[in-house]
């Protein structure tokens, strides 16, 4: 199945998102979300208007031409806050509640995490944390992380 690029995208004097259809149908204000945003980012890619509705399916974000795939990605980033932990610098207690201390891809940071419940395991070594605020940190690819990193969260694991 081929990416339907019948549609252009971009954004209007006040920031919003807006798009053309194939048949010059302009819809105001629409958005952006991945099917799979962990397991597959760059896959599954559904535009929708005010409504809800879907009005445009992005199989492949790479298979679009690069001003395109810039405003999709852009906004998508905008729209979605996970940032990714790249390592840990430090806990406050090998017991929960404890604070956590990462750097991340969005720069250094602390957070609380109430309990071992809230470290969700995913395939292919993706991990989920949700911090006290609701706050979701993503672990990419555990085997990855540095050995101290890896010390680390195993005492939660």
């Amino acid at each position: 199945m081929s990416t339907d690029i019948s549609f252009t995208l971009w954004r209007n004097e006040f920031g919003r998102l807006m798009m053309r259809d194939a048949s010059g149908t302009e819809h105001p204000d629409v958005s952006l979300v991945r099917a799979n945003p962990v397991s597959a980012p760059q896959d599954g890619i559904a535009v929708l208007g005010q409504d809800g509705h879907e009005l445009a399916w992005i199989e492949h974000l790479a298979d679009l031409p690069d001003e395109l795939r810039n405003i999709i990605e852009e906004s998508l980033q905008a729209r979605e806050f996970m940032p990714e932990i790249l390592r840990l610098i430090g806990v406050s207690s090998f017991a929960t509640p404890s604070t956590w201390e990462v750097e991340t891809n969005r720069g250094r940071t602390s957070f609380v995490l109430k309990g071992e419940e809230d470290i969700h395991r995913l395939t292919d070594g993706v991990l989920l944390i949700s911090d006290a605020h609701g706050i979701q940190f993503m672990i990419r690819k555990l085997a990855e992380l540095d050995r101290n990193s890896r010390r680390l969260l195993d005492r939660f694991l």
